[in-house]
């Protein structure tokens, strides 16, 4: 012995154990053989060619995304959005732009017509450039009613100009005489009480 490292073939070769040691079995090639025949035959014989996949071309919806467009550099709508520019954007769609902008003059109505005036009244409603407000007082109708070109003019800076282009003015419920599910009809009503 040299110290050198045996040769393969030198009969010095360690041997692995027996559990390690693969089977020697000897590999049956029928099956290989027998695809290699079916191809043959088939080139042979003319038969079909082998079916290629078509490529399917992406819908709207589907979440395939066409070929060509990559997502570089610059965000797009398939890239994580922030949840205002999701909300401008649903908004914007179904036209919910206006409603919304009424709904925060009504939510800030105090501080868009005063204090005062704020306190003894509230919107109702908006539709077709028509804005009901209800006071609770006859008296407050009556103020409110003088400053309506005020509040007009108020309301139009904030909405857009001629967004709101009548103001009405509504006084108080009047109070209900009906007590309880039954009434007579053509009756005279609280006047026979007092009368």
């Amino acid at each position: 012995m040299t110290g050198e490292p045996p040769e393969p073939g030198d009969g010095l070769e360690p041997e692995a154990p027996e559990e390690l040691r693969a089977p020697e079995a000897e590999h049956d090639d029928a099956g290989l053989d027998l695809a290699r025949d079916i191809t043959r035959a088939t080139e042979a014989s003319g038969g079909p060619a082998p079916r290629r996949r078509r490529r399917r071309t992406p819908r709207a919806g589907d979440g395939r995304v066409p070929r060509g467009r990559i997502s570089g550099a610059h965000p797009d709508e398939r890239d994580p959005q922030l949840l205002e520019t999701t909300m401008d954007r649903l908004v914007a769609d179904h036209g919910w732009d206006l409603d919304l902008r009424v709904h925060a003059v009504f939510g800030r109505w105090g501080e868009l017509v005063g204090a005062q005036v704020g306190a003894h009244s509230h919107p109702e409603t908006f539709a077709d450039g028509r804005l009901v407000v209800r006071t609770d007082s006859t008296a407050w109708a009556t103020q409110l009613r003088l400053l309506a070109p005020q509040v007009v003019k108020t309301l139009n800076e904030e909405l857009g100009h001629g967004t709101v282009t009548f103001l009405e003015v509504l006084g108080p419920h009047g109070p209900s005489w009906k007590k309880g599910r039954l009434s007579v009809r053509d009756g005279r009503g609280p006047r026979d009480t007092y009368g």
